[in-house]
Formats: C-alpha cells, sequence, structure tokens
C-alpha cells in the first residue's frame, strides 16, 4: 500500500507548507552555523588562547546564545589544547578559488584589489578592521571597522569601495570565512570580479601591509576609550593615508595624487608592478 505525501501530511497534521518553511529556515539556519564556525576557526588562529565564553562575545552572533554555541562548539573540539574535530563535515569551509596574482604584471588602478582583516584592542575588548587597496595606486578603496568578525562588516567595505571606485579586475584576499561567504562572494560576482585567493600570508602582502601601517603608524599613537573612538580614527587614518602620506614607490606621491596624475596621463610610459609573495 502507498501513500502520497499530502495524504502523510493529512495524517501527521501538518501542511505541505509548513514542511517547506521549516526546511527552509533549518537550512538557513545551517548556513549560519557554517559562516559561524568559519568564523570561530579564524578568530583561534589569531588568539589561540581565547577562551570559548570569549570567543563568543568575540564573535557576537545574533541568532545563537552563549550557551549554545559554547556547546557547539565544544562538540566540535574547540576547546584549548585540543585539534578541532572535523567530523561534522556539514560545517566545513569547502570554497576554494586559486592564486591568480601571483606573478601579474600591474600596469593601472582597479585590476588588483586585495583585502584583509585584522584585529585591533581597546580596553581589553578586540574590534576587528577590514580594509581593501588598490595595489597599484595604494589607495584604500575600502574599510570597516566592527565589533564582530561576521562577513556584514567585510561586504559593507566591499560596497564602500564599489561606490567610489571601479570594480577590479581582480579581487584577492586570503582564504577566511569572511571572504568565502556567500554575501560576498555574490556582490564580487555581481561586479564581475575575478576571484582569487591566497595559499599563504605572503600571498597576502599588500593588504598584510596596510593593516600593520594603519595598526602601528596611526591608532598605535592615539588614544581610544570606546568602540565610538576607533570607528572615527580608522577613518582620520584611511583618510591621511590616502591623501598626505608619502610612497616611494609611487614616484614619493601620495595615492590619490598619483592616482589623479594617472588618470590625466594614461597615455603616457607607466609604472609597472610584478606581484611576488614578498613585493610590497
Amino acid at each position: 500500500m502507498s501513500y502520497s505525501l499530502n495524504s502523510l501530511y493529512c495524517q501527521l497534521g501538518v501542511t505541505k507548507q509548513s514542511v517547506y518553511q521549516y526546511e527552509q529556515r533549518q537550512y538557513i539556519y545551517e548556513s549560519k552555523i557554517t559562516e559561524l564556525l568559519g568564523e570561530a576557526e579564524d578568530l583561534r588562529k589569531e588568539h589561540p588562547g581565547c577562551g570559548m565564553e570569549k570567543m563568543y562575545y568575540s564573535l557576537n552572533p545574533d541568532f545563537i546564545g552563549r550557551d549554545k554555541f559554547i556547546e557547539l562548539v565544544t562538540d566540535l573540539g574547540f576547546r584549548l589544547n585540543k585539534k578541532i574535530n572535523y567530523r561534522r563535515t556539514t560545517y566545513s569551509i569547502v570554497t576554494r578559488y586559486a592564486n591568480l596574482i601571483q606573478g601579474m604584471i600591474v600596469t593601472g588602478p582597479s585590476k588588483v584589489w586585495q583585502t584583509d582583516i585584522t584585529y585591533y584592542e581597546v580596553n581589553g575588548r578586540f574590534y576587528y578592521l577590514v580594509f581593501i587597496i588598490d595595489v597599484y595606486t595604494k589607495i584604500i578603496v575600502g574599510h570597516q571597522a566592527s565589533d564582530n568578525m561576521r562577513a556584514v562588516s567585510n561586504v559593507k567595505a566591499l560596497e564602500m569601495a564599489f561606490r567610489n571606485y571601479t570594480a577590479p579586475m581582480i579581487h584577492h584576499s586570503d582564504r577566511g570565512s569572511q571572504y568565502t561567504s556567500k554575501e560576498y562572494i555574490k556582490v564580487l560576482e555581481k561586479h564581475n570580479c575575478q576571484i582569487s585567493m591566497a595559499q599563504s600570508a605572503q600571498d597576502n602582502a599588500y593588504a598584510e601591509r596596510i593593516n600593520s601601517t594603519i595598526k602601528n603608524e596611526y591608532l598605535g599613537y592615539w588614544k581610544q576609550n570606546s568602540f565610538e573612538e576607533l570607528k572615527k580614527q580608522v577613518d582620520k587614518a584611511v583618510l591621511h593615508y590616502n591623501n598626505k602620506r608619502l610612497h616611494n614607490n609611487l614616484n614619493r606621491e601620495k595615492p590619490v595624487v598619483f592616482n589623479e596624475k594617472w588618470q590625466l596621463n594614461k597615455g603616457e610610459n607607466k609604472i609597472k608592478m610584478t606581484i611576488y609573495n614578498n613585493n610590497i
């Protein structure tokens, strides 16, 4: 004897629509968990001694409570001094992109953008900074300060960059969960960017250098007592970096000035840059 699904739903006292809605909610929840666990893994790499409760408040997820989060990451082996257990393959990050820029010769702006996320501590709490740099002009085209490692801040920085500059031919990043998130990839594909990802930290050297410059040459000399102050000072640092800081490999020009001169003299002989792992 066989039954149709509609008959089965009727016997169980549920509707086909409610079953579909449940499946959709479950899919969304598991997608969020996948992304959150990628962020947790990235955080543990940055801060190997970070406990699970501090990890929760650093990531600040808006869809799962602290106790449930701790239970989940404990089950997956995130306790200190233990290796991560990958038996739960449902949550693994599998997106992979090749490094497209190794050895590439760059001759103008909006050919290659690089980006990275870094941490900055204020009054014992970690905040996260995102910078996107045009490799050729050295302009920071997009940036964002956030109180968590979710991909939303990276997307905001990317959207800022697209508002003000021509989309690059290639977008390059590390393999962090923020850059493999569906939301981030969707924005890149919308602007027809080729996606390139680093195999090692050295493959993302331009973005790594920006992190160091902003933190050590600007923020480290200023006092921050709150997240709001940090955001304002990041804006101030980026403005100064783009408009006032001289670069030897830009003929000792400021990034914005160098870009303006390039736009005015496109027909003249230009600086050529070859991207290597250790090229800054």
